[in-house]
């Protein structure tokens, strides 16, 4: 939910013209807010825009007051809200009057967001978050609420507040709307109002573009060249010499061996022991062979998506490539030739844990991107936090690769499911996707470890 934008800021002498017409997200508009806020102060402050020089969001007073403006910002009528920042609301947080004051670093926005959410409620629309540096020390932090909606429901306090200032109190079961400056306690014609906002219809009909971003591969040859690669493994092991019989000979290759690599000095028995394990291990060691080679020397790909004259909250988004097969990307970085051969006693320092660090992989809080295999289909699941009207959202290319698995298909089927926060209802689309050229996985082995970069 939280979209952090960090960068440098500097008062403006000569601030433009403040132009409404926006939306108030990226940067550059960030910017633009902030300079208005420092070149007039409290001026500033509408029912579409709120500055606070000072908040501290680690305790219960500024996360009440952050609150207060989010509620009041969700209880607004979407024909007035729309005048002004294209219908969001901005809470702006460490400015005033010709300074940028900034608030201490590291506010985390799940943190904010687990601390709002009481007095929130647990249907209240999303809402993110921005901030802009000013030192090494501060920054200043935007609250930014999204466009109010026909049909939205009434969004009413769920927690009580009381604080030194009775300005600053919340009641639980209040509905607070906003003010020509602030966030105060809806009257009645302001609730009745709402009442018909709620009666207002339901959200438009969903309209949605999904499409692939890179290509669905197809290889030929993959197992035979595999096999073909550890046949030759399995040559070159046979013909590695035996251990020595001069003990100084032998002990002199024992150190060398466990130091730099190598398996001469095993035994006769060692070596038949460790080649019967590695020929009884075929079938799983050709299956990940395969997965690094094609993980490696194939492109990754990903998924566009564009809602169209419509906002998705919390979007849940199944895309099915129908008889296809995704693999984990890996990029040239993580060539491993060993991985791809498997061979039948691995290269071993002994200097150097026997670790494989490339299996490790970062556990990312969020992460909307999520993939696997299933009856024959290859599935990716999408939970970004919003698709925005007919603004793309697109993943990026380094998750998984695609592959048919019908060498001979020239095209493939994908069909879509989207369900969103708040609705029972499932909307569907498919398409098709050219595959792309068949190549031979001779080929890829050889421009994945064998060509020269």
């Amino acid at each position: 939910m939280a979209n952090d934008v960090a960068t440098s800021v500097s008062a403006s002498t000569e601030p433009p013209l403040f132009d409404t017409d926006i939306v108030p997200l990226g940067e550059r508009a960030l910017r633009r807010i902030l300079e208005h806020v420092v070149a007039i102060g409290d001026e500033a402050e509408t029912t579409y825009l709120e500055v606070k020089s000072d908040i501290d969001l680690g305790s219960k007073l500024g996360i009440a007051k952050v609150a207060k403006f989010l509620l009041g910002a969700a209880n607004r009528r979407p024909q007035d809200a729309a005048r002004h920042f294209r219908g969001y609301a901005v809470l702006v947080i460490g400015a005033k009057k010709g300074e940028t004051v900034g608030v201490p670093r590291g506010s985390e926005a799940h943190e904010l967001e687990d601390s709002l959410r009481p007095y929130l409620g647990p249907h209240f629309p999303m809402f993110e978050f921005g901030r802009i540096s000013v030192n090494d020390e501060k920054e200043v932090l935007f609250v930014i609420a999204q466009p109010p909606e026909p049909g939205q429901s009434i969004f009413p306090c769920h927690k009580e507040f009381q604080g030194d200032d009775r300005r600053d109190n919340l009641a639980d079961g209040a509905i607070y709307v906003r003010g020509t400056s602030n966030s105060r306690p809806a009257r009645a014609g302001e609730v009745l109002g709402l009442v018909e906002r709620a009666r207002g219809g339901g959200k438009p009909p969903i309209s949605l573009s999904v499409s692939l971003v890179g290509e669905i591969h197809r290889v030929d040859r993959v197992d035979e060249v595999l096999q073909t690669l550890r046949d030759f493994e399995e040559e070159q092991f046979l013909k590695e010499p035996v251990l020595a019989e001069d003990a100084f000979a032998r002990n002199s290759i024992i150190l060398a061996n466990r130091v730099f690599g190598g398996t001469a000095h095993l035994t006769q028995a060692d070596r038949d022991n460790a080649l019967a394990k590695w020929r009884s291990q075929t079938n799983e060691h050709l299956r990940s062979a395969r997965e690094h080679l094609l993980g490696l020397a194939l492109g990754g790909a990903g998924i566009s998506v564009v809602s169209h004259d419509r906002f998705i909250a919390k979007p849940h988004l199944i895309v099915t490539f129908h008889c296809c097969e995704l693999l984990d990307y890996v990029g040239p970085d993580g060539a491993d030739h060993e991985k791809a051969t498997i061979p039948v006693l691995p290269s071993r320092n002994s200097l150097i844990p026997d670790m494989d660090f490339s299996a490790i992989r970062p556990a990312l809080r969020n992460y909307p991107v999520a993939w696997s295999n299933s009856g024959g289909d290859a599935r990716v699941i999408l939970t970004p936090e919003s698709f925005r009207p007919d603004v793309p959202w697109t993943t990026d290319r380094d998750d998984y690769v695609l592959i048919a698995r019908d060498q001979q298909a020239d095209t493939i089927e994908v069909s879509w499911a989207l369900t969103e926060d708040g609705s029972d209802a499932t909307t569907t689309g498919s398409f098709q996707v050219s595959t792309a050229a068949l190549v031979d996985a001779a080929d890829l082995y050889t421009s994945a470890f064998l060509s020269e970069h």
